[in-house]
């Protein structure tokens, strides 16, 4: 007699992508082709990987399919949750203590912007929490940067004092990400300045979709 039994990692594998394709009211089969074809780079992912992706985006129950969480290639193979500025401030506007969020502009004595501060406000608290973010430290010689650089540190701050104010773990935004490739990634590697700039076309919203593929790797009963 034949044995049946699957490995549990495979059970749990499916039961999650059944899950996540419920959500979205969607076969599991056309809910794994389209996550891999427009969301997971170059439409490439073992089962384990897509696995722990789904994990992070049902844990906080952000959607892949407008960017609020999305993914790269780590370093070594495999891929990395990053959170966007919308995914960020939906996890703060759907919990029930968030109670606001301010900014305080730092300026220089040539009216220049140095640093960006974050307050986040919560109801069970006297004191907002705030966290200071300063363009020395955070502006890269990207387009995004360039162009908006308000913009992109006022995400880095809002990002960084949602962190501090309301503990979220496992996840990072797109610069905290470029950061961990710098540590760890060999100066002479061909694909690094690529991936800069897509992480940081990603934080400005400015993504550009992956054509779609046929290629799947889960193998759905």
């Amino acid at each position: 007699m034949a044995n049946n039994v699957q490995p549990i990692e495979q059970v749990q594998e499916r039961s999650l992508l059944r899950t996540m394709a419920h959500r979205y009211e969607m076969e599991p089969v056309a809910f794994h082709k389209t996550l891999t074809a427009t969301i997971i780079p170059g439409g490439k992912a073992s089962n384990e990987q897509l696995a722990a992706f789904l994990v992070v985006a049902q844990q906080y129950n952000l959607n892949p399919f407008t960017r609020e969480i999305y993914a790269f290639p780590a370093k070594g193979g495999g891929i990395q949750p990053i959170v966007s500025i919308d995914g960020w401030l939906k996890l703060a506007n759907s919990n029930p203590k968030f109670d606001g969020l301010t900014y305080k502009d730092h300026l220089n004595s040539e009216g220049e912007l140095v640093a960006i501060t974050a307050q986040v406000y919560r109801k069970d608290r006297d004191h907002p929490v705030e966290v200071t973010e300063y363009m020395g430290e955070c502006k890269r010689n990207t387009e995004p940067w360039t162009k908006w650089p308000r913009r992109m540190l006022r995400h880095k701050a809002t990002m960084q004092a949602l962190r501090a104010a309301f503990g979220f773990s496992g996840i990072v935004d797109p610069d905290e990400a470029e950061r961990m490739k710098e540590v760890k990634a060999i100066e002479e590697s061909p694909v690094k300045d690529d991936l800069n700039s897509a992480l940081e076309a990603a934080a400005a919203e400015e993504v550009e979709v992956v054509e779609p593929t046929d290629e799947a790797e889960f193998e759905l009963e």
